[in-house]
């Protein structure tokens, strides 16, 4: 670890402890800039797997005889996915190193996306597979990034590498599917994971390669409160965000929109938010704005969900509100989840924790949200739940930030 300090809440935390035990920074600039640039390559990936599908959830209903519960569930199965393997990232870095496991989850990636168009029954436990790998190397950036001493800006430029897959993945679905069918569209994402794979495979045999992480994992009592938080921030963000990404189009074909230009303000409402998810993590380091900004998140958010319950039309400002807002928000949870860790022992801990249990809200939430339409045959009571969800965002956001980073290792 580098011997550089964190400063969360006015408080300097130094960055290069783990265990007790100093864990030196990689040494040189060629393997240092290798390793951050796998992390971005690895974001990426991590969202074409969810808004391809959604942007072409129709095509798919069609192409492989879905019901209406199976199309919600191959919706929100990913997602659901996340809340039931967190666990599992942690216990590979653990036994082989954070970065081989973020290059096993990459690999397990590109195997899913190809195994779930193979065959009618493969769908969802191809898209399982591909699921719990997104959630391994979602996992394990926090601790991966805190290993390398990563910045703000860095956390930033992480986060919204993520924003650029849901983009890719929601901007190319239609246009691939229109030229080469449902099956390779959905399939073609497995190159960018095998791409991310080669690049953690270089990195684990260079210098920047991070070691087992062994020591036992405490949660003493007056770091609960911090971690209870911290998840229910996760938690409530993520279910907003995949409730978006998930139901968005067919929310703007219910105002008459095509599915190409469903699909394309998808892809803007991801493409809308990298700046904000870029510089939302800078400004998780800074106390003094982020005391307002952060509720103030949740509170447009909030806002933007009720003005899209009651108004039938202006769809693409809306959805430019939400992109903003939203995808700021996600970059927020990140840069918190980091800067919260006082180690990377700690920050692997705590973002299983936090994303394990903020994804299975997500999951659920975002299917009961469908069955919640589904029932009522409109989005507006669907839409006004997600209003009240923000509020409740924006009042823990208050709470987390006055927490003091908290050590998760028993030392």
């Amino acid at each position: 670890m580098s011997s550089r300090a964190d400063r969360v809440d006015g408080h300097v935390v130094p960055a290069g402890r783990a265990g007790g035990r100093a864990r030196p920074a990689p040494t040189g600039t060629a393997a240092r800039a290798l390793a951050l640039g796998a992390a971005l390559l690895v974001g990426v990936n991590l969202r074409p797997a969810i808004t391809s599908v959604s942007a072409l959830l129709d095509q798919a209903t069609s192409e492989f005889g879905l019901g209406g519960v199976e199309r919600s569930l191959l919706a929100t199965l990913p997602v659901i996915a996340f809340g039931l393997t967190a666990l599992l990232g942690p216990l590979l870095a653990r036994r082989f190193g954070t970065t081989r496991a973020i290059l096993a989850a990459m690999s397990a990636l590109a195997a899913g996306l190809v195994l779930r168009v193979l065959s009618g029954w493969m769908l969802l436990p191809g898209t399982f597979l591909a699921g719990a790998a997104i959630m391994v190397a979602a996992t394990l950036l926090p601790p991966y990034l805190k290993a390398l001493g990563a910045s703000g800006l860095w956390v930033g430029l992480s986060s919204m590498s993520f924003g650029i897959g849901a983009a890719l993945g929601a901007g190319l679905a239609v246009p691939l599917d229109e030229a080469f069918g449902l099956r390779p569209a959905l399939a073609a994402w497995s190159v960018l994971a095998v791409l991310a794979a080669l690049a953690m495979l270089a990195v684990g045999r260079g210098s920047a390669a991070t070691a087992p992480i062994r020591e036992p994992v405490s949660i003493p009592a007056d770091a609960r409160v911090s971690v209870a938080v911290m998840t229910a921030v996760f938690s409530l963000q993520a279910l907003l965000y995949f409730a978006v990404t998930t139901w968005l189009p067919l929310m703007l074909s219910s105002h008459g929109e095509s599915r190409a230009a469903a699909g394309g303000l998808l892809g803007w409402f991801s493409l809308i938010g990298l700046v904000p998810t870029l510089v939302a993590p800078v400004i998780a380091r800074r106390r003094r704005i982020l005391t307002w900004f952060g509720p103030g998140l949740g509170l447009v958010m909030a806002a933007g969900f009720v003005w899209f319950a009651l108004d039938g039309g202006h769809d693409p400002v809306v959805v430019t509100v939400l992109g903003i807002a939203q995808n700021a928000g996600f970059g927020l949870a990140m840069g918190l989840l980091v800067s919260l860790a006082a180690d990377e022992s700690s920050a692997g801990i705590l973002s299983a924790i936090a994303q394990g249990a903020g994804y299975a809200v997500a999951g659920i939430g975002s299917l009961l949200l469908g069955v919640v339409h589904d029932a009522t045959g409109t989005w507006t009571p669907s839409l006004l739940i997600m209003a009240v969800c923000a509020l409740l965002l924006a009042g823990s956001v208050a709470l987390v930030i006055r927490r003091r980073p908290v050590s998760l290792i028993r030392r």
